[in-house]
């Protein structure tokens, strides 16, 4: 906190987790407007482009794919040396995974989120799909990390700082707890 004030007097803007940015700086510019961006690699201006994996280990978005390439050296030259791809492993995102990511991305980059504005969006009724999420936000709410304000939930500045835990809260690969994952813990 006391880092984060200091990049505020300092004139800084902050974006979100460990990102700050001056106010005319095209990141901070994004946010205001409502168009700021995240993926795995961090905050962008750039919403929909893919991104491809080059090296060890790395993760690329194709559309609605996620691929992570081989993790060692050997293996990795070993398949670009024999003209492959380096793969080994992806994912097609579902309806819900594609859902969850935009629901996450809006209180990721906003740090507010339009149960109204989700539910026209993806035809459903949030409420009733996100039941149990919605009862977890309930004890963010009670601990004043969150605020409910009709149809939707506003970060509050102190929740801030715990984005990714929050943002948990909509993960489906992990447990209720939050402790098992399938992939990564944080985004």
């Amino acid at each position: 906190q006391r880092a984060g004030q200091h990049l505020a007097d300092a004139g800084y803007v902050y974006i979100g987790m460990d990102h700050f940015a001056r106010p005319d700086d095209e990141l901070a510019v994004a946010q205001r407007e409502g168009h700021l961006y995240r993926n795995f690699q961090g905050y962008s201006t750039h919403a929909d482009c893919d991104l491809v994996a080059i090296g060890v280990t790395s993760i690329g978005m194709v559309g609605d794919t996620y691929a992570q390439n081989v993790r060692t050296l050997d293996e990795y030259y070993a398949r670009i040396d024999a003209g492959e791809l380096a793969v080994f492993r992806g994912i097609e995102l579902s309806r819900d995974d594609r859902l969850r990511r935009a629901v996450i991305t809006d209180l990721i980059c906003n740090f507010s989120l339009d149960f109204g504005q989700v539910s026209a969006a993806w035809d459903i009724q949030f409420d009733r799909y996100f039941a149990a999420e919605i009862k977890r936000l309930e004890v963010m709410a009670d601990d004043g990390l969150i605020a409910f304000s009709g149809d939707r939930v506003d970060v509050l500045p102190v929740g801030r700082l715990l984005i990714r835990n929050i943002c948990m809260v909509f993960d489906r690969y992990l447990d209720a707890d939050g402790q098992t994952t399938r992939f990564s813990k944080v985004i």
